[in-house]
């Protein structure tokens, strides 16, 4: 049964996926919210472009590499990212990056998950959004995270999978940021490295 993480909660990959964890995908889904009152059916909802993004860090918290919808593969092939969903709509994950733990350069101490508004609305027009982190071998659930709290911001840090006493942990980090592409989440970044 997946963790439902709460904001600051740290867990064992390890743990939770067992000693044999090799890989874990991080999805993220949202919907957009449908217009209300009473002219509400009359208004189109507007598409809304949320980004998942990847930045991989060195233990001296120099960043290494990013992996987003520009860019889809990391340089040491470890990290895939699955491509740029622009609207939110069908079920389960709009968007995933698949992180191959065994490859990922031993440089790397950690990787930290952002999601931002490339279209720049803010996450109250946002529902059911949700970042997962499933084990790749099976496609078990092993935690989820509710990003669904409204507010004018349009960024989120969402998570960090580190390496720590030779085991991969997560730690769901959840802090509100602004932005519409990872570059100007660096401020928001930086303390979580």
């Amino acid at each position: 049964m997946p963790i439902s993480l709460q904001k600051g909660q740290r867990i064992s990959l390890s743990k939770e996926g067992g000693a044999g964890l090799r890989g874990i995908v991080m999805g993220l889904g949202w919907d957009m919210k449908k217009p209300t009152g009473v002219l509400g059916f009359l208004r189109a909802p507007q598409a809304i472009d949320l980004d998942a993004s990847c930045l991989m860090f060195d233990g001296t918290k120099n960043l290494v590499d990013v992996v987003y919808f520009g860019k889809l593969q990391s340089n040491d092939r470890s990290i895939q990212h699955t491509g740029d969903n622009r609207t939110g709509a069908g079920d389960g994950d709009d968007e995933q990056i698949i992180v191959d733990l065994t490859r990922v350069s031993a440089n790397v101490t950690s990787l930290i998950f952002v999601v931002n508004s490339f279209t720049g609305q803010n996450f109250s027009q946002i529902e059911n959004a949700v970042c997962r982190v499933v084990d790749q071998s099976n496609n078990s659930e092993l935690a989820r995270y509710d990003l669904s709290c409204t507010g004018n911001h349009t960024a989120m840090v969402m998570t960090k999978v580190y390496r720590h006493g030779g085991e991969w942990k997560l730690h769901a980090i959840g802090e509100i940021a602004s932005g519409r592409t990872f570059v100007e989440l660096a401020p928001a970044v930086v303390p979580h490295i």
